[in-house]
Order: C-alpha cells, then structure tokens, then sequence
C-alpha cells in the first residue's frame, strides 16, 4: 500500500510543540539546526516510501517463519534492514560516543514514526534496540558498553526485552529464570522467556537479548530480581560474534497481526551453557529494565501514531477515488465521491484529528526526555507525568482510528485485499504489550499524582490553562483539576475504578493544549495550515466535549464493580 511520509506535519509538531529550534541552542543539540531538521525527515521518509513500506504486504501475508535454523524474515527483509543500518538510520538519538549522531530523542522520534508509518511491525525492530542502548547507557558497565554500544547504535545487532513467562505476564515478580555464578565474573543463566518480540530473526549479525532472572537465595518478588546481558552469540578476543550461547527459538507465536514481526518463545541454557553478564547490582533488575521500558512505552504510544497515520492515509485515498450515491440535499443526482457525503466527512475528520493529536501528545513526552537529558528535573517530572497518557492515550486512538479506517472502506475494509484490516489487526496488541493501558492508568493514579507532593500535576494543570483559549478546552482543564483531587484523596478501589476515564480524560485535556497551540501557529493559506485548522477546530469543539462526559465515571464508587460476586458474571 502506498505511504506517503507526514515530514510536514512531523516538521510542524517537532517546531510548536517539541521546540526543536529551542534545542538546537543548546551545545548538546546544536547540530540539530533546521536544515539538517529537513535532512533527516525527508531522507528517512523517501527511504521508508521506498523500501520499507512494499515489504508490509509481504509482511502481512506470507509473516516471519519459525525453522530449526531459527526464525526467518520474508523476502526482501533482510536487505532493506541492511540498507537501514547502512544508511544510518539507528544512529539518529544514540550518543557520539558510540558512533551515534547524538541528535535529540524527539527527532528520533520521528524517525522512527515514519518507519513504522511505513510498515509497522518491521520498525519495532529498532525499536526495541533504542530502548537496549539506553538500559546499557545508564546501567551497564563500562566494559559493556565499549563492547555492545557501537553495534546497537548502527543497528548492526538488534536488542530485546526479556520479561515475560508462562506463569508470569504483568506480575513481573513471579519469574522463575535463574542466574547462577560461573565464578569468573559471569552467570549461568536457565529459563524461558515468551512474547519475546524479534527474539530472533536473519536480519542482524548478533541479539543482545537483556534477561531478567533472578540470583541464588535472592528476596522473593520484585525486590529479587537482577538484569543480565546474553548474546545469542558470544563475543570473541576481537569482540566479534563467536560461539552460540545456548539461546533457543523453542516457538514463534501465530497472531492475530504485526506477522511481519517475529513474537518468540526463548529457552535459555537448555544445554547448560547460556553465559550473561549482571548490568547494575545484584536485585537492581526492576530499576534497569524500567529504564528500557519507559522508553519502550513512549515508543509504543508512538506505534498508535504510526497506524493511525497509515490507516487514516489509506482511507483518504480509498474516499477520494470511490464513487457511490448522490450527496444527500445537492442539485444532482449523479453519484460523487464518497468524501463528498457528510458522514465520511466525519470519519475522516476525526481520524485526522485524532492522530495529529496523538502525534502530538507523543512528540510531546519526547521533547520532555531531551529536556531531562538537559539536566531540566521539572523537565523530568513532567516527562513521568505524561509518560503513560502518551503510551495508552496513543494506542487508544490507534484502535480507533484504524477501526473507523475500515468503516470508510464499507465492506471492503472487512475484506483482506484492500490493507485497511492489517492496520486494525496490527494495532490491537499495542494496549496490552509493555504495561496494559489498564496498569498505565493505575500508574497514574496511583504514583504520577503524588509526584512532587502533587505539584507535578498542579503544575501541568496551570500551564494547560495559562494557554487555553476554547471554552470546551477550559472546562475539561477544570474537570481534570477536580477529579484529579478527588482521586488523590479517595481509598485504592475508588482510585483504580476511576483511573481510566481520568486518564482519557487528562489526554484529552492535553491534546486540546497541544492542538489550540497548533492551531494559532497554522497562519498560512496552503492546505496544510487548513487542514490543521480544521481538525484543530474538530477536536475542540467535538472530541474535547465527549471527554468532559467521562467525569461522572472517573468519580464513581468502585462499590458497583463489585455489586454482585464473580460467579455472577457467567450468569
């Protein structure tokens, strides 16, 4: 399916809302002017236009293949990912120092939403390899570092996330891997790992898989568990891949989407002979890997925003070339364009609306880390504040935008040859994968409120008000303000029961910020500036007023959850 890369919507979000020529004033960021700005955004979009979206249908249809050689790609994946590290599309956010170009995270950012604009299952490949480099960054030795850093930072070796067992999906505490002592330094590490995303795959010379197991005689639940780092090659004197290291594909999942993505079961040391290194102290597992799941939850928000914008593309082109009907109320009867009838006006206004708004929310959280990265602590608070609006917000409004794709489409986007199914199929997993949108919103609740004593949210509140002009906009601010305070002081049940539509309600609140901040910046007369206006306006006077809707929930006793027993349920 043709993808045609958003560089002036990216361009305009990454100036009004991230404040990248901002940024570029600063000596960490001053090559990020505006003319390698342009650069980056319209190469990375014609090598994504180019080769990285005619290999989603392949993606889709034929997907990754378990053998006993291991998982392979389809045709064509490997060479376009070379092609990728190649041109040095990894280097864009990592550090200098580890032959990365050192730019910010939020033009990475957009780097990476235009890959997985492109073909989205393919791009969570670096993904995943982003948020490796910045777990070792902050917590690896400086052994690790030297060793692993320069080949995660082109991408020639891709990186993963090992959480998940069999017994134990978001209750991370009930792992059961083992790390044992080898006495030189290193672990003998046994386990298996599931829903190990581009576990394994022909595209990259070694997998630096990042392991969570837990040590000899170590606290039970989370405080017990440490991270390892274990190839799925060893290193060698030259610190080339060497010898296997006892890391198997025991299975790949069979999934509803995201085939092009390969979903593994991983057995580690089923020969005794997996060797990983302990990053950080001994029980400091859980403070490393958030630090590569925070990253990975911005980055997940940002996958909403990737299949938004597919699906909302697809469903322009298909409105714009169908013809059906007579427009209701006009002085023909000869049939038009389906994006002459009011109804798919709607639809197509809300989806654009909603994935600018999103993009926007995103791009956001990511100026927010390059701002932390500065040294700005309200910076960093902030960044924790918006950090799980962005991951549930966005998928949220992936879902739904890739759903209302397949009603533009009529029957034909319940039919699989027109594309507009994949984009809804690839988006489901993103509300549940790296913390259910459910635990981002007790996360909120529960821990970002109290942050600062609650002057984090206090704070966000005022500047959402000092700019709020749209009288919708203002009472939704209003809203939140008071069921935020009402959440804070109410017993953990009331909090939990509430905690989602607060959340939405909260996203909304600051995409409506966001959004009026776009829309008095979009001065021009071309039609980009007017269809900035117009699903400004869209968002402010229709979605912003459903979520005011939501204050009754996020304030009701959780008494009625529970008003009748579980047994119940099956009645």
């Amino acid at each position: 399916m043709p993808f045609t890369p958003p560089v002036a919507e990216q361009r305009f979000v990454l100036t009004h809302v991230v404040g990248l020529p901002d940024l570029a004033t600063t000596d960490r960021f001053a090559a990020a002017s505006e003319d390698v700005v342009d650069a980056v955004l319209e190469g990375v979009g014609q090598f994504a236009a180019g080769e990285w979206a005619p290999l989603a249908r392949i993606g889709d249809t034929v997907g990754a293949k378990w053998t006993s050689a291991g998982v392979r790609m389809p045709e064509g994946y490997a060479q376009a990912y070379r092609d990728y590290v190649d041109n040095g599309w990894g280097t864009i956010g990592a550090p200098e120092a580890w032959g990365g170009q050192g730019l910010p995270f939020a033009l990475q950012t957009a780097v990476l939403d235009t890959l997985g604009g492109a073909n989205m299952g393919f791009a969570l490949c670096p993904t995943l390899t982003v948020g490796a480099i910045e777990a070792l960054l902050h917590h690896g030795s400086p052994e690790q570092r030297e060793a692993y850093l320069p080949h995660l930072s082109t991408g020639a070796w891709t990186g993963t996330m090992n959480l998940t067992e069999p017994q134990a999906g978001s209750d991370v505490g009930a792992l059961r891997a083992t790390a044992t002592p080898r006495g030189d330094g290193t672990w003998s590490v046994r386990g298996t790992k599931i829903y190990i995303s581009f576990g394994d795959h022909d595209m990259a010379d070694n997998i630096v898989h990042l392991v969570l197991a837990r040590t000899p005689e170590a606290p039970a639940g989370t405080r017990g568990i440490s991270l390892f780092l274990v190839p799925k090659y060893r290193l060698d004197a030259d610190g080339k891949p060497g010898a296997f290291n006892d890391v198997t594909v025991v299975s790949i999942e069979h999934k509803m989407g995201l085939h092009a993505s390969p979903t593994c079961v991983l057995s580690f040391g089923d020969a005794s002979d997996c060797i990983g290194e302990l990053i950080g102290p001994e029980h400091g597992g859980m403070r490393a890997m958030f630090t590569m799941m925070n990253n990975a939850r911005l980055n997940v928000g940002l996958q909403g925003v990737q299949v938004a914008e597919g699906a909302t593309q697809a469903a322009v082109t298909y409105a714009l070339d169908r013809v059906q009907s007579a427009r209701a109320g006009g002085n023909s009867r000869d049939p038009v364009r389906i994006i002459e009838h009011p109804d798919v006006r709607r639809m197509l206004l809300r989806m654009k609306a909603q994935t600018q708004a999103a993009r926007a929310l995103v791009y956001y959280a990511a100026g927010q880390v390059d701002r932390a990265n500065l040294g700005d602590v309200a910076a960093r608070e902030r960044l924790e504040l918006v950090t799980p609006l962005a991951k549930a917000h966005g998928t949220d409004i992936g879902n739904e935008v890739a759903s209302l794709g397949i009603q533009v489409h009529g029957g034909m986007g319940y039919v699989e040859e027109t594309g507009a199914a994949q984009f809804f199929r690839d988006a489901r997993i993103t509300p549940i994968y790296e913390g259910t949108n459910g635990i981002q919103a007790a996360d909120l609740v529960g821990r970002k409120l109290g942050l600062g004593g609650g002057s984090a949210f206090a704070v966000l509140i005022a500047d959402m008000r000092a700019e709020a002009a749209a009288p919708e906009l203002i009472a939704l601010i209003d809203a939140c303000e008071t069921v935020g305070g009402h959440l804070a002081r109410a017993g953990q049940d009331d909090r939990l029961a509430g905690s989602y539509p607060f959340l939405t309600m909260l996203s909304i609140a600051a995409c409506g910020w966001l959004m009026e901040r776009q829309g008095r910046a979009a001065t021009g007369d071309d039609g980009f500036a007017a269809m900035k206006r117009a699903s400004v306006r869209f968002y402010l006077e229709q979605l912003v007023p459903e979520a005011l809707g939501l204050r009754a929930a996020a304030m009701a006793s959780a008494e009625m959850l529970y008003a009748v027993p579980a047994e119940a349920f099956a009645a």
